[in-house]
């Protein structure tokens, strides 16, 4: 019953999801009257977070755990006490590059008014499109755009990029080669100036505390270029089981 309720519990947590699956640990079984289970682990996979940001596999595994019994008895799964669990969360690059078009996203990458850029637009809002994103090993990124300067110019933006974690909560970018070869030579210039202004937008864009869930507060130690993954490890820290993701 736990196992049911837990799963239908957690599941509200997406937006959408292929499946949620929950194991419950607690031997002797007698202690789930008390409320107390050794750990749970979810694993949900196929998932979409916040209606645009899907994610391969998200799996969560706690320490033990201070349930309301009464609320599983009612369909609810409540937590008397704060909890604490190792998390890790699969991206596929196609996922990634799915993100782009979010709407949270794109309102960061369109027409931006910022004096750096505008000065290579003479004046003109500027906006990224089209960004593309190929995963490569040693947790780098080929990355690939246009920078739209509405006076009639597309520029190509091409670079391979570093990723890393800083201070547990942000996905840190940052540039290892910008690649010229295959813009127009009388374009090199300002592609180069746009590619260091896209990297540091997206630099200042992965913060998790914006996509926190109600309630969990995620928390990352180290990430992985995988093949076509990207595979973030780390733990989160559940003060009650939020009602929607």
């Amino acid at each position: 019953m736990l196992n049911a309720v837990a799963s239908q519990t957690l599941r509200h947590l997406f937006t959408q999801s292929e499946s949620v699956e929950v194991s419950v640990r607690c031997f002797p079984s007698s202690k789930l009257l008390q409320g107390s289970i050794d750990s749970f682990k979810m694993v949900g996979r196929g998932v979409v977070i916040r209606k645009d940001f899907p994610a391969e596999e998200i799996s969560v595994e706690t320490d033990a755990v201070a349930i309301d019994f009464g609320s599983v008895l009612s369909g609810k799964l409540t937590l008397k006490q704060p909890t604490q669990a190792v998390a890790q969360v699969t991206l596929s690059q196609a996922g990634i590059n799915k993100s782009f078009d979010a709407e949270l996203v794109k309102k960061r990458l369109l027409n931006l008014t910022v004096p750096s850029l505008t000065a290579l637009s003479g004046g003109e809002p500027v906006s990224f499109t089209d960004i593309q994103v190929q995963l490569l090993p040693q947790n780098r990124l080929q990355l690939s755009a246009y920078s739209d300067l509405n006076n009639g110019q597309l520029v190509p933006i091409n670079m391979i990029v570093a990723i890393s974690i800083e201070k547990r909560r942000r996905v840190s970018f940052k540039i290892s080669e910008i690649q010229l070869d295959l813009v127009p030579l009388e374009q090199r210039e300002i592609s180069q100036s746009l590619s260091l202004a896209l990297v540091e937008i997206l630099d200042n864009m992965v913060d998790l505390d914006r996509f926190d869930l109600d309630g969990v507060k995620m928390r990352l130690n180290r990430l992985e270029t995988e093949g076509q993954k990207l595979i973030f490890s780390g733990y989160a820290e559940i003060e009650r089981i939020p009602n929607t993701g």
